[in-house]
């Protein structure tokens, strides 16, 4: 009786383990049966892109995964600087428009007003006053008539 019992459940050993085989083919069909991403669904089959662009893309896809998975930290720091500059620039074209009028305004003043006796700080004053929609230079000009 004891051979028996051994035999069966040898059998039923190989029995599981049969089922399991097929259970774990089974799965494996299921994981590649998976729907198609709406992108690749809507560009790839519907429009019919070329497939191998779609290649492309998914080394592309692949290779980016990895590079931030990867350079994590030097991704992080160039963002940053990225940030601060987007951040900054409008700053510093105020800045530089404003000095370019001055300048402007400075040549204009020494050209036209023919002002002899006014110093770099009263120009400089003068110039940004003009720059800002001042009017003292009109009244310059009407001061010399």
């Amino acid at each position: 009786m004891s051979k028996k019992e051994t035999t069966n459940s040898k059998e039923v050993r190989k029995q599981d383990y049969e089922a399991q085989k097929m259970n774990s083919s089974q799965k494996f069909k299921k994981k590649t049966d998976k729907n198609l991403p709406w992108w690749v669904e809507l560009l790839f089959v519907q429009i019919g892109l070329p497939d191998k662009l779609l290649i492309k893309i998914l080394k592309a896809k692949k290779s980016s995964k990895e590079f931030i998975k990867n350079d994590k930290k030097s991704l992080i720091t160039s963002l940053f600087v990225i940030t601060t500059f987007a951040y900054f620039y409008p700053v510093i074209k105020h800045a530089k428009n404003k000095l370019d009028c001055e300048s402007i305004a400075k040549n204009y003043i020494i050209k036209n007003k023919n002002i002899i006796e006014i110093n770099n700080r009263e120009l400089k004053m003068l110039s940004t006053n003009f720059c800002y929609g001042g009017e003292e230079i009109y009244e310059i000009e009407n001061l010399k008539n």
